[in-house]
């Protein structure tokens, strides 16, 4: 159930997208199995590790390293490093040039999870929603059509030319909208994102997703109301488009 807190003035919700809007560990590690049945791995702990190894590299870029701000090169980069590991290595003779670059693709076909879809359709009807992603554009417009969601707008790394927590993306976003960053709230399932949106101006939304931050972490968030950190702490998609 969502606890209390307010979103009074916010015009705008943008969104996190990776583990707030797609399943994407359940994604990929579903689409890795049903591909290569015949391959005894775990693929779970495959999606993981690339997972990481995405997160390590954004990070990086948004603190001013050098590196693609297109997510499918990224990904690519690091398929190719995790099969020179002594862990994946098996694999490598497996997958040619082709191989490595579809599997680069599944990133494009994200599951949402079960209240997405509805939620985005509840959101939609009263307030403006749109993506707030490290993923890029073209990414973000194909997973839309493959999982129902309804954005009417875009921000990506590579429209806004950084990753988060980079305060051009929160502030280059809410300029965009031609608002003021009170104005518009940042919806994530990772804290890290809400702090930094919060440190330039937005209103935060926490959505408690498993499998995202640690549980002692998500267990913990509350809203300012209680004495927490953010605006308002939901469940689901469906409870914010209760709270608005």
């Amino acid at each position: 159930m969502a606890t209390s807190g307010s979103l009074n003035g916010v015009e705008a919700l943008v969104f996190d997208v990776f583990g707030t809007v797609v399943d994407w560990r359940g994604s990929v590690s579903s689409a890795l199995h049903d591909q290569y049945p015949d391959f005894q791995d775990d693929w779970v702990a495959f999606t993981n590790e690339w997972r990481q190894g995405y997160y390590q590299k954004t990070r990086n870029v948004a603190g001013g390293a050098a590196g693609s701000t297109n997510v499918d090169v990224v990904h690519r980069e690091l398929l190719d490093e995790m099969l020179k590991n002594e862990r994946w290595a098996h694999l490598a003779g497996k997958w040619d040039d082709d191989n490595r670059r579809e599997l680069a693709l599944m990133w494009h076909k994200l599951n949402g999870w079960p209240d997405t879809t509805e939620g985005l359709y509840a959101l939609k009807k009263k307030a403006i929603i749109g993506t707030l992603s490290n993923g890029s554009a073209r990414l973000l417009v194909d997973m839309a059509k493959h999982a129902d969601l309804p954005w009417d707008i875009v921000f990506s790394g590579d429209i806004l030319d950084s990753y988060k927590p980079n305060p051009k993306m929160y502030l280059g976003a809410a300029q965009r909208l031609s608002l003021t960053p009170d104005k518009v709230a940042m919806v994530a399932a990772h804290i890290y994102d809400l702090r930094a949106a919060a440190s330039h101006g937005l209103k935060t939304v926490y959505v408690r997703r498993s499998g995202e931050d640690p549980a002692e972490i998500r267990d913990q968030v509350k809203p300012k109301a209680e004495g927490g950190e953010v605006d308002v702490v939901v469940d689901t998609f469906l409870e914010l488009a209760d709270v608005l």
